[in-house]
């Protein structure tokens, strides 16, 4: 049986859409209700004493209530809209600014170093990092609509007041909800937020205007109109908070068990449950507010904890109390603390403002022995051990995967990773992929047909440090650096990227062949510099029928790749499809060629999937390149494509 974490809570995320849908249209008819009794109650005289509900399907009361939802239905079209930008404009949205990727700030370099073991380790492209500079409290969030998009902010207070093994298990707290599929449904909901609370600004403007004229006009043939226009006011503000009620309502539904399973992976991912148990125990005492934004309550339900006050926290709260998610990570964890912090800052209490003392133990990332969870929780999201499917692996960040993270990391010289941050070091970087096995004529010849360009063209300065370095790290390290230089590719605007693509290309076939890593790194950049590469795939097909020629294709690729022999990896074919066709693989036979744009097409397909399907796919893909027992190069990085392009997360694989 396949690890239901991963694709599980993935269709889990895209129901919640639904819910989230249902909610927001209950909040739109409640609202409407309350602002048609108001509209009642005024024109009460004019409707000669019309029922409410006679009243409600008269004239005016349909254009009452069309003008309701109409402002409702436009302003969260206003902000879906002021939001397409995706994390990156969420971020704007509360005023963080982005940290660069060669930071020389030691508080983001530690952020930096944490992101990139757990990227690499996940299978995750480094998603663009911000910080909240005003911001004393300890909080964080991420945004975005893809995976390969995501941008993650933390405030300045979680950058400086947490240890190393704290902000880490923040950092994994926040990956989780970036691999669950979290992020697009907490953009999404900001909008429809936006929409809701909208009566209510009306109103607040309302009641400002008529006190401003009041004032200023005083007791004039105006002043009727004034106290009505103030009277309206009010109770539109008083159904503004009506507004947002349901808001937080909506909010506290969708969020709250979403945070408990991030605090559980969490775990998972560092197998050290001291790391975000220290870090929420500081929110215990210091508090995650954003006192510097407006947007503080929009931003509540994405946030690490709660970024906003309220009244009725028991009921309205997007998080779980702190107490409860420190319990739940491991039974007697917040007795630990409280007590370590008795014997630290003698007389302080829970919420009195003392730190307690770093965590006895490194987390596994960073380089000390993984402390083993005994969370109830974290039990039920870790993978199977000794397995052979793929699918299991998915969305997990597993030991061996994280000691590649770091030996990977070590092994890179300093002055190529730093490149990896620069624009023009990591647009070299792709260029050096595909010419690094090539003699220096070679080089040479494919640089040339490159156009010359300030940003885009090609930098023999840089190459000549890239290069050797590519030679000694090996092959199978080029997807992971690749990784590394994503923060930095993309900073380029829209017009270079499909430049660089384009260069990509003409590099690829200047040989007039197509290597598999060559098909991989294109496919690369077209998804996550493309034109749609914050572009959200919907669920298209709900059995595999639909999709069995997309499968033939890739099935034979990964087939002929996991063998030499014709006969072998016919029959390889046939046991992978067997499962797809009912157990009759020779329904589709296996194809003797398959293009570039015949297999990209086929990823295309693929991802339309439901969540629940692609784990299938993946093992497939996987029984294939492992028949023999061993993954060479190539297969690594044809499977990595295929992950990637399905939108299916893989850590990395023994090489």
């Amino acid at each position: 049986m396949a690890h239901p974490g991963f694709f599980q809570r993935q269709a889990h995320a895209r129901r919640n859409t639904s819910l989230l849908v249902f909610l927001f249209l209950t909040a739109v008819a409640l609202i409407t209700l309350a602002v048609c009794l108001v509209g009642y109650l005024v024109t009460r005289s004019e409707s000669s004493g019309l029922a409410f509900h006679h009243w409600l399907l008269s004239s005016h009361g349909l254009l009452t209530a069309a003008t309701v939802v109409g402002l409702i239905v436009l302003g969260s079209l206003l902000r879906w809209v002021d939001l397409a930008g995706g994390g990156s404009r969420v971020a704007k949205m509360v005023g963080a600014r982005p940290i660069d990727p060669d930071t020389r700030d030691a508080d983001e370099r530690k952020l930096r170093n944490i992101v990139e073991e757990m990227s690499i380790a996940s299978g995750v492209p480094v998603p663009e990092l911000y910080v909240m500079d005003q911001e004393t409290g300890i909080n964080a969030f991420v945004a975005g609509y893809t995976p390969g998009e995501a941008v993650m902010v933390v405030t300045h207070g979680a950058v400086t007041q947490l240890t190393r093994d704290e902000l880490q298990g923040v950092v994994a707290h926040e990956f989780s909800h970036i691999l669950n599929g979290d992020m697009r449904l907490n953009v999404r909901l900001i909008a429809l937020l936006a929409g809701i609370l909208m009566i209510g600004q009306i109103g607040g403007f309302l009641l400002r205007a008529s006190f401003y004229r009041g004032h200023r006009v005083g007791r004039s043939r105006d002043g009727r109109a004034q106290a009505a226009m103030g009277i309206i006011g009010v109770a539109l503000f008083v159904i503004g908070y009506v507004g947002v009620f349901f808001g937080r309502l909506i909010q506290a539904a969708v969020s709250r068990q979403r945070e408990m399973l991030a605090d559980a992976s969490s775990v998972q991912f560092t197998r050290n449950p001291e790391g975000i148990a220290g870090a929420l125990f500081k929110i215990g005492l210091k508090g995650g507010y954003l006192d510097t934004t407006s947007h503080a309550s929009d931003m509540n339900h994405m946030c690490f904890g709660e970024s906003a006050r309220m009244k009725f926290t028991s009921l309205l709260a997007s998080h779980p109390p702190v107490e409860e998610r420190i319990n739940a990570i491991q039974p007697g964890m917040l007795a630990r603390l409280r007590s370590r912090l008795r014997d630290t800052e003698p007389g302080t209490r829970l919420y009195s403002g003392a730190e307690p003392a770093p965590t006895a133990g490194a987390a596994a990332f960073a380089g000390g022995q993984p402390r083993t969870s005994t969370s109830p929780l974290a039990s039920n999201l870790s993978p199977p051990t000794n397995t052979r499917k793929f699918s299991d692996q998915v969305g997990t960040v597993n030991r061996r995967s994280e000691d590649f993270a770091l030996q990977f990391l070590e092994r890179l010289p300093a002055t190529f990773r730093n490149l990896l941050y620069t624009r023009a070091g990591a647009i070299q970087l792709c260029y050096g992929l595909l010419i690094s096995e090539l003699s220096r004529q070679q080089q040479a010849e494919r640089l040339g047909l490159l156009p010359d360009h300030p940003v885009l063209g090609s930098q023999p300065d840089l190459l000549d440090k890239l290069l050797p370095a590519l030679k000694t790290i090996g092959e199978g390290v080029r997807f992971p650096a690749l990784e590394l230089a994503m923060p930095a590719l993309r900073k380029l605007d829209p017009e270079e990227r499909e430049l660089l693509i384009t260069n990509v290309q003409k590099l690829v076939a200047a040989d007039n062949r197509v290597t598999l890593f060559e098909l991989a790194l294109t496919s690369f950049l077209s998804r996550h510099l493309g034109d749609e590469a914050e572009r959200i795939v919907p669920v298209r097909y709900k059995s595999y029928r639909p999709v069995l020629p997309a499968l033939q294709r890739v099935l034979s690729l990964l087939a002929r790749a996991g063998t030499s022999d014709q006969d072998e990896a016919e029959a390889l074919y046939r046991e992978a499809m067997a499962g797809f066709v009912d157990g009759r693989g020779d329904k589709v036979p296996t194809l003797e060629k398959v293009t570039m744009r015949q297999l990209r097409e086929a990823l295309t397909a693929l991802n339309g999937l439901s969540p629940l399907l692609k784990p299938a796919v993946i093992d497939a893909c996987g029984y294939c390149i492992t028949r023999d027992g061993r993954v060479d190069v190539r297969e690594y990085e044809l499977m990595r494509l295929v992950a990637d392009q399905i939108d299916c997360p893989m850590p990395p694989l023994s090489v």
